[in-house]
């Protein structure tokens, strides 16, 4: 059997796949801008893989082998940190806003309700 031979596809494979996919590729390198404020690229990534191959029998001694090998990427941008005078803001990308990008770009607000400083504390009732 010429198991080394799948064994190679798959290693090959993931190798390509790690190669492409860091932590680096989800959140991206910071841009900082004139004005101070600095945004911080976050993407979704997801990505799948396939290979196989098969022993052919034969009449000769030498050993035949089919395979094949396959890896897909996809690389979504779906936000920007917006990091500016000590507060951190969450701009979605998206053509559709979703309840759950509602729900985390309000995280902020919360914070601040919650953490706020002592003049806000005083002037706004504890929820």
């Amino acid at each position: 059997m010429a198991n080394h031979n799948v064994e190679g596809l798959m290693s090959v494979s993931v190798d390509k796949i790690r190669g492409m996919v860091d932590a680096d590729t989800i959140v991206g390198t910071p841009i900082k801008l004139e004005d101070g404020t600095t945004l911080l690229p976050v993407s979704k990534v997801s990505y799948g893989f396939a290979s196989g191959g098969s022993d052919l029998p034969s009449k000769t001694s030498a050993e035949l082998f089919g395979g094949g090998a396959g890896a897909g990427i996809n690389i979504t941008p779906v936000a920007f940190l917006m990091f500016k005078d000590g507060t951190v803001n969450v701009l979605p990308i998206s053509d559709k806003p979703s309840s759950v990008d509602r729900m985390v770009s309000l995280v902020p607000e919360m914070v601040d309700k919650f953490f706020g400083n002592d003049a806000d504390k005083a002037a706004k009732p504890k929820l």
